[in-house]
């Protein structure tokens, strides 16, 4: 069992930049990949970063050159660093890792860009 405990989010205006942390415990080991979701008002789940099992990162189109996914292994949290923030980037944010084939996510993070 993963268990995953979201923070960071919040209200910023556009331009402005925010972190999200999501702090692991429980079995963190054998971890095939890790990152980030996000579900706007009235749309689909869209991933938006995420790290591989080899550390390589991944964007969404979207949000490439804004933000930057990292980890601290020894805190146990991966983050995501949002800068550059625009109105459509309000969503619910959820971190999320893979382990041997089950999905754990977090609890989800509101983030609000006013414009």
């Amino acid at each position: 069992q993963v268990q995953l405990v979201e923070s960071g989010g919040g209200l910023v205006q556009a331009g402005g930049s925010l972190r999200l942390s999501c702090a692991a415990s429980g079995s963190i080991f054998s971890i095939n990949s890790m990152g980030w979701y996000r579900q706007g008002a009235g749309k689909g789940r869209e991933l938006v970063a995420r790290i591989t099992s080899d550390s390589t990162p991944n964007y969404a189109d979207s949000v490439k050159g804004r933000f930057t996914i990292s980890g601290d292994n020894a805190k146990n949290t991966l983050y995501l660093q949002m800068n550059s923030l625009k109105p459509e980037d309000s969503a619910v944010y959820y971190c999320y890792v893979v382990r041997l084939g089950t999905t754990y996510w977090g609890q989800g993070s509101q983030v609000t860009v006013s414009s």
